[in-house]
């Protein structure tokens, strides 16, 4: 499906754009165009991967004129551009706003305007119930491609949304990692904080599938089980060969929460179950809300959410080959059993 195709990631610098471009760049895809500001880490890349489909366009969401650079002759485009580190986007609030929702306006104008038949945007599990700016910011930003994909014909504007990708960049695993090799003790906010367990690879995969089922408006959630922090931390360490490491407890930081929902009730009355993922549709119904106004929804009421408390619970034997299973994890013991 992407055979001869130009495909551009916006944000595409990060843990999701180098798993796309693993999985996409040595197939028959024309060229794959990486988005970002951070020149830096485009020359990384570009070193690292030394392959002339890579195209790299130096930009920002925010300035609508280099995302127009940029998109020109796309044919896809999956969005991953955002500030997503929960402490500061709560002490930089409009710099989420700026990134996060009106970058994605920019970002789904400039594909509209360049006649890109099909986008998919990244979001998370903290846009549901949010209770922290960065949280807040990805329910707007999920809120303006519903919008946008309801009122545009041409463009298929959908959106996926995930729980904890592990191992990702500014995730809790590379720290706990880096504790564990630095002899310092695992710092963990609350024992039994719960939170989803995906891949990077099931990320990709998750957007793959949007990409193919998707109709404009859509919002894809994929399954995923879960685990508590505690448990991470000490299967991490017991992995490294250091069951025994010290974990500190150091409370729960600025708008953190004790366990993540991938679903509302609201939005698991009108989700469709297609085994691995669950489908939100769009709300097409126009302004003239008083034709809705003697039809409530009584079965939303009775409805339950989809969180990281009341999903599969990840024991210790699954939790460990999860992790096992991780490109990261598997380099870090590598290069141990290389030192020694």
């Amino acid at each position: 499906m992407f055979k001869n195709k130009i495909l551009l990631i916006a944000g595409g610098t990060g843990s999701f754009g180098n798993a796309v471009i693993r999985r996409f760049l040595n197939t028959d895809i024309k060229e794959i165009r990486i988005f970002s500001r951070d020149e830096l880490k485009q020359d990384d890349m570009r070193k690292l991967y030394n392959n002339d489909k890579l195209k790299f366009y130096i930009g920002d969401v925010r300035d609508i004129n280099s995302i127009d650079d940029a998109m020109r002759g796309v044919d896809y485009v999956f969005h991953a551009a955002a500030l997503k580190q929960v402490p500061s986007c709560e002490f930089y609030p409009m710099q989420a706003v700026k990134t996060n929702i009106i970058g994605t306006e920019n970002l789904l104008n400039s594909a509209i305007n360049a006649g890109v038949k099909k986008v998919i945007a990244l979001s998370t599990d903290k846009a549901v119930y949010p209770i922290n700016a960065m949280g807040i910011s990805k329910a707007m930003m999920e809120r303006v491609i519903v919008s946008k994909g309801r009122n545009i014909k041409d463009t298929m504007i959908a959106c996926t949304r995930y729980g904890n990708v592990m191992a990702s960049r500014g995730s809790v695993i590379p720290l706990f990692i880096n504790q564990i090799l630095s002899g310092n003790p695992i710092t963990i906010t609350d024992p039994e904080m719960t939170r989803f367990m995906m891949s990077l690879d099931q990320a990709v995969d998750l957007v793959l599938f949007a990409f193919k089922n998707a109709k404009s408006g859509d919002i894809f959630v994929q399954k995923a089980p879960s685990a508590t922090i505690k448990m991470l931390a000490k299967s991490i360490a017991k992995i490294f060969g250091k069951p025994s490491h010290k974990i500190r407890i150091i409370g729960t930081r600025h708008g953190e929460k004790l366990y993540e929902t991938l679903l509302t009730k609201e939005e698991m009355v009108k989700a469709i179950d297609l085994e691995d993922y669950y489908r939100i549709p769009a709300d097409n119904r126009d302004l003239n809300y008083n034709k809705f106004f003697d039809k409530g929804e009584k079965v939303i009421t009775q409805a339950g959410e989809y969180h990281s408390h009341n999903t599969h619970r990840l024991d210790e034997d699954e939790l460990s080959r999860l992790l096992l299973g991780l490109r990261e994890i598997q380099n870090n013991l590598k290069e141990i059993n290389a030192s020694k």
